[in-house]
């Protein structure tokens, strides 16, 4: 069997080690004759399985004891609307930045719930910096700012949070969770897709501090409650049980293998060093993101011309090197490399780079 570096920017890939694990229990977890994917989700060996993904999570990332774990569904897409469905409810505002196309989907979805205001962007740069804030343009009585920690399609990241005082911060952390330590309680909610950093795709995490859960929009669907999901231990319904699985198993790999967060942040320093050394060394390549905020996630780089971009793309895929196509609001490649992506595949990478610039420079 032959693996290819898979630098998709989800879904991406998971640890060989978890890969391994779950492919010998696919028949049969532990005693139990039946695979996750076949076992009752209200089972005794599925209740163990969940509420060990939960637990684990918490530890993981030291999540406080006033914040509830949710395993949802619905992708983070789900989430631009359950946001201001739940938490739009006092004064009916809130503010948001808008540092990339996620982001501004979130915007756009909160418009349709309430008084919704971009204090900030970076459109015009082609999102390829975090947007400067200015403090008087932020609302106190608004009641959540949202960021979107990491962006996947342009290559940048939050080096530091905004000071919004009372008011809750709200993240979207899907292509940024589990690579670094995050201090939790500076936010009052925080939600993730799981098919970058955490699981296959299907599983949602919502982390939400409990005074937040309050009553929603009269409006809002059930599936999108927070209180309803809270109630029910993110059981109102069958729940993405063989994603919940993988949860588990990717975070005993973090823990146990890794060695926490601390240590997976300096492995992916390491990791993204090696390639932003070579871009700013390139005569051919050129990253795209500001350097203050680049991304220890999402390399975003060209070359300048569109036909040799292609080239590059369609010879790195021959080499085992696949999904570096950039999206194509940016264009040219994003290498993503989430915490699975080991250092020898980056360290391939730029060998092949290096090579390829040789040949047609």
């Amino acid at each position: 069997m032959s693996r290819v570096y898979n630098f998709s920017a989800g879904p991406s890939m998971l640890p060989e080690s978890v890969l391994r694990r779950a492919g010998r229990e696919i028949m049969e977890y532990g005693g139990s004759g039946q695979s996750v994917m076949e076992m009752s989700h209200r089972s005794k060996e599925f209740e163990e399985i969940f509420q060990s993904a939960k637990s684990l999570l918490r530890e993981v990332m030291g999540i406080p004891d006033n914040y509830r774990i949710l395993f949802l569904q619905g992708g983070a897409s789900s989430q631009f609307a359950a946001v201001p469905m739940n938490l739009m409810t006092k004064s009916g505002k809130a503010d948001y930045v808008l540092s990339g196309q996620f982001s501004t989907k979130a915007y756009q979805e909160g418009c349709k719930f309430g008084d919704c205001k971009a204090v900030a962007s970076s459109k015009e740069d082609n999102f390829s910096r975090i947007p400067l804030l200015r403090e008087e343009e932020f609302r106190p009585d608004a009641d959540y700012f949202h960021i979107c920690l990491n962006n996947t399609i342009y290559g940048t990241v939050w080096q530091e949070l905004p000071d919004t005082g009372d008011v809750p911060l709200a993240a979207d952390i899907s292509s940024c969770i589990l690579s670094r330590p995050l201090d939790v309680s500076k936010f009052g909610l925080l939600y993730a897709g799981a098919q970058k950093n955490v699981a296959p795709a299907g599983l949602t995490i919502v982390i939400l501090r409990e005074d937040l859960i309050g009553e929603p929009q009269e409006t809002t669907p059930t599936m999108l409650r927070y209180d309803v999901m809270a109630e029910n231990d993110s059981m109102y319904n069958t729940p993405p049980c063989w994603s919940i699985y993988l949860c588990k198993l990717v975070l005993e790999w973090l823990r146990d293998e890794i060695g926490g967060l601390q240590a997976m942040e300096q492995r992916n320093m390491k990791k993204a060093g090696i390639l932003y050394d070579f871009l700013d060394s390139s005569k051919l390549f050129r990253g795209c993101a500001r350097k203050e905020d680049r991304s220890l996630m999402n390399v975003t780089f060209v070359t300048g011309d569109p036909e040799l971009d292609a080239k590059f793309v369609k010879e790195s895929t021959e080499a085992g090197f696949v999904n570096l196509k950039g999206h194509r609001s940016v264009g040219g490649m994003r290498a993503s490399i989430y915490n699975a992506m080991p250092k020898e595949g980056v360290e391939k990478l730029v060998e092949f780079m290096k090579e390829f610039e040789k040949r047609v420079m």
